[in-house]
Formats: C-alpha cells, sequence, structure tokens
C-alpha cells in the first residue's frame, strides 16, 4: 500500500479511528435488488488464496457458540457498546462502513475465501449501488445498520437519533430484505440517547471497533497493539487514490495470520 507522509497520513489515521468518513449525497435511489441466481463459489477455500495475495489458505473460524458471548444486555436494558467480543476462539471480526467502496473484485474475493464480513450501510451513501450489497448478503456478507444520512448522533434529540436508525432499518428491509440486529454509529459519536432509539428500533448492540487499517497499518484505540482473540477491526473507506477495497483487505489478513488467528462471522458471536 502506498503510504501517506506528513498531514495527509495524519489526517486520514484520524479520520479512521474515530470513525468513517463524510458521506455523499446519492445519486439517486435504486429500486429493490434480489439476488436470484448469486450462489456461493464452489472452489475449495483453500485453492484461491495464491491468487489472492495469501501466503496460506484463510483457517476456517471454529463453530461459532451456542449462544453468542456478547448477547447479553447492558444495566438497564440498553443495548451494550462493544469494541471486542469476550471469546477464546482465534477470530477477529472484519467490519466495513457506509457503502461508498464498491470494487467488484471484492465480492469475488468473499466469494472465493468464503471469508465473513459485516457491513454497516449509510443510506445516503450505499442506495445508489444496494446491488452490489445484494450480491454480498447472497454470499454470506452480514449487512447491518449505519444510519440513513451518516450525521454524528451524539447530541442530537432522541427523535432525531430515532429517525436516522429507524429509517435506516426500514430501508434495508425495503432494499435487501434484512432489519438488522447491530448498529454503529457514524464516527463512533453515541450518547445514552442514541442507545435508547437503537434499543427502540430493534437494536441489540453498537459495535465500534478496537483496530482500524490505516495508511500507515493497523491503528488501536486502545490497549496492546496487536490484534486479539475478538477484536472487531474496521477496514474503513480509503479517502486516498489507494489501493482497492481487496487489497487492503488482503493486507488486514496477513497480519491476522501472522497472530495465528483467522475471521469469524461477527453476527455469530454478537446479538
Amino acid at each position: 500500500m502506498r503510504r501517506l507522509r506528513g498531514p495527509a497520513a495524519v489526517l486520514a489515521t484520524a479520520l479512521l479511528l474515530t470513525g468513517c468518513a463524510q458521506s455523499v449525497d446519492p445519486i439517486e435511489r435504486l429500486g429493490k435488488k434480489a439476488a436470484e441466481g448469486v450462489r456461493p463459489h464452489r472452489t475449495a477455500p483453500g485453492r484461491a488464496y495464491r491468487a489472492w495475495g495469501l501466503a496460506r489458505p484463510l483457517a476456517r473460524s471454529p463453530v461459532p457458540p451456542a449462544r453468542p458471548p456478547a448477547d447479553r444486555p447492558a444495566a438497564h436494558g440498553l443495548p451494550p457498546v462493544l469494541d471486542h467480543v469476550p471469546t477464546r476462539d482465534p477470530v477477529v471480526f472484519l467490519t466495513y462502513d457506509d457503502g461508498s467502496d464498491r470494487d467488484p473484485r471484492f465480492v469475488d474475493m468473499v466469494r472465493d475465501l468464503r471469508l465473513p464480513v459485516t457491513l454497516f450501510l449509510t443510506d445516503s451513501v450505499a442506495a445508489p449501488a444496494y446491488g452490489h450489497f445484494a450480491r454480498l448478503r447472497a454470499l454470506g456478507a452480514g449487512i447491518e445498520n449505519h444510519t440513513v444520512d451518516h450525521r454524528a448522533p451524539a447530541g442530537l434529540p432522541y427523535a432525531g437519533q430515532r429517525a436516522g436508525i429507524c429509517g435506516q432499518q426500514d430501508r434495508l428491509r425495503a432494499r435487501l430484505g434484512v432489519r438488522p440486529r447491530l448498529f454503529r454509529p457514524p464516527y463512533g459519536s453515541y450518547d445514552r440517547t442514541t442507545r435508547r432509539a437503537a434499543a427502540g428500533c430493534g437494536i441489540s448492540a453498537l459495535v465500534l471497533w478496537r483496530a482500524a487499517l490505516t495508511p500507515a497499518g493497523l491503528a488501536y484505540t486502545h490497549g496492546p497493539h496487536r490484534l486479539r482473540p475478538g477484536d472487531i477491526i474496521l477496514v474503513g473507506p480509503d479517502e486516498t487514490p489507494g489501493p482497492p477495497l481487496r487489497e487492503r483487505t488482503v493486507r488486514v489478513l496477513r497480519e491476522v495470520q501472522g497472530e495465528g488467528m483467522t475471521v469469524g462471522r461477527l453476527e455469530d458471536y454478537v446479538g
């Protein structure tokens, strides 16, 4: 990956550590895209790893727990806020925000490697390409909530926060046939009102991240500067003319393998 230097690198790192970049206005709403005819690739997961730049196959994730370890409400019935899943399984979780990255070869990568990924979509960004995300969903990708318009929730009144979250629940149900249980607040911005509004929209957990990919590599919000089992990783939108999404994902996968871990499906471990 081409490295940025000076102020540009600092800005890119700050954007990832505080959440995804500012959303863009929608071009045009697409009609509902069904996933008929899209089936998982039949190639064994170990046969395509070299083509995607990995030195060895990505290990299969363990059998998920019968009860997700993070499936417990916080105090007063509000959804918990997580950046890490309490598990001893050697897994981490790959998450992607907004819906601005629409690398068609990323779909091929998810199919060939049978890669578990979770997409937190914002309608004002993702709407022109819901067909792209329908294809990823058909391959097993998790589709989750990132608000309708990407406004930072903290400090907004309850009605406004509820409209942003519930509105996206309705959009994703209409366009992709899903009603998410997970919510990522834009920029990682939330308050108690956010949690109340999310609960009222059927959300079971707010999902942040402990590690984020930056032009300089993985950066950590707190704790050890290395991956640990259960870490939630943000592979954020690229604000530079850098490598496509598939190449940035491979960079993370190499680090995951270097730590002796693999990728798990977030929805199997959280609510």
